[in-house]
């Protein structure tokens, strides 16, 4: 019943923007971890950053610390990551995770093997 839907991906050019939304339905409560992960062809599933929405503090991969901002809407249950100075070593596709669990650690916050809940995921293409 819990559903995650991406949304906002798409072709940008290197040194654009993208904000990618993530909304949550079919549970009441606010979300205690909830983290986005990217896929590239050939490569595995990697933790792009993550939020322990129990204290609000979030977490970043060093490939995109600086660039990349997690943010949050509990009100709409809605997950946010805002993608800057878009390099083409970004293109992906995007999920979002969720577990009704804290995870303090940052390893283990960007772990994939933790999250129970994900999305289908959204494309995102950084190419000129």
């Amino acid at each position: 019943q819990v559903q995650l839907v991406e949304s906002g991906g798409g072709l940008v050019q290197p040194g654009g923007s993208l904000r990618l939304s993530c909304a949550a339905s079919g549970f009441t409560s606010n979300l205690y971890t909830v983290a986005w992960f990217r896929q590239a062809p050939g490569k595995e599933r990697e933790g792009v950053s993550c939020i322990n929405n129990k204290d609000g503090s979030t977490s970043y991969a060093d490939s995109v610390k600086g660039r990349f901002t997690l943010s949050r809407d509990n009100a709409k249950k809605t997950v946010y990551l805002q993608m800057n100075s878009l390099k083409p070593e970004d293109t992906a596709v995007y999920y979002c995770a969720t577990v009704l669990l804290p995870i303090y650690s940052v390893s283990g916050c960007l772990r994939p093997a933790n999250y129970y809940y994900w999305g289908q995921g959204t494309q995102v293409t950084v190419s000129s």
